[in-house]
């Protein structure tokens, strides 16, 4: 397995020039914070290449960026990435050259970066090939995601996909069975096959996987409840449903 590679430094980019060249020499981006109504012709010439490389943006008021740094920042402030991210046909391509079932882990809209951090220590330490996340409403993949994770970052690859739908059909041409993880069935996930070649989906805490990719699912889950609140914590649920496929793996 090929590993993320991390980067050093605490990722912050202040102001036009060193976002351009960072995006031209292959930086991978976490976020790049754009003032609304920018329009400098300095501007107009990084906006060539955001969208070149289709970097992920957002348009801010002038205040937040003003919150972020006190220096001179053009209007524009960048994140790096802690990873560089990879290639899901590559990763999955490797797992069958290596001889070994895929098994790979799909976050919908996880957006805390604690959560995902903790995601990212268990998947590592469960042996899961790659971690999909979408491009936009995702945690960031930032040092404090690095950090949160122990590490783990820096040793499982991390696909950043911008139409998870597709992703998600390429993975079930692949052989892949997708199953998702939701309170929405009856099926508990003991109850499951998740040994051969599986994607697991995990969606946010606040409305769980998307409809949409819910329907493209070969099989839903749930983990059993007895107590009063009636669902756990993203991270605890899925470290769950990944030592149940390493259960049955096992068997």
């Amino acid at each position: 397995m090929n590993n993320s590679k991390a980067n050093t430094g605490n990722g912050l980019l202040i102001g036009t020039r060193p976002i351009l060249e960072a995006l031209e020499s292959g930086k991978e981006m976490d976020k790049i914070m754009i003032q609304k109504g920018l329009k400098s012709p300095t501007f107009q010439e990084l906006w060539h290449v955001i969208k070149k490389y289709d970097a992920p943006f957002q348009y801010v008021p002038i205040e937040k960026l003003n919150r972020i740094t006190r220096k001179n920042h053009q209007g524009v402030i960048a994140f790096t990435a802690a990873v560089e991210f990879q290639n899901i046909e590559e990763v999955i391509a490797r797992c069958y050259e290596n001889g070994e079932d895929p098994l790979i882990l799909l976050l919908d809209r996880v957006t805390d970066v604690r959560n995902f951090g903790a995601i990212s220590r268990t998947a590592e330490c469960t042996g899961v090939h790659g971690i999909i996340i979408p491009t936009r409403n995702s945690a960031p993949v930032n040092y404090d995601a690095l950090k949160t994770s122990a590490g783990a970052l820096s040793h499982i690859p991390v696909c950043r996909e911008m139409n998870l739908k597709e992703t998600i059909k390429f993975l079930k041409e692949s052989g892949l069975k997708v199953v998702g993880c939701t309170e929405k069935t009856e099926t508990l996930l003991y109850d499951a096959e998740l040994s051969g070649p599986t994607c697991i989906i995990m969606g946010s805490e606040e409305d769980g996987i998307s409809p949409e990719y819910l329907k493209l699912c070969d099989a839903t889950v749930k983990l059993p409840m007895f107590g009063k609140i009636g669902s756990l914590n993203v991270s605890v649920a899925t470290g769950a449903l990944l030592y149940e496929v390493i259960r049955q793996r096992r068997s």
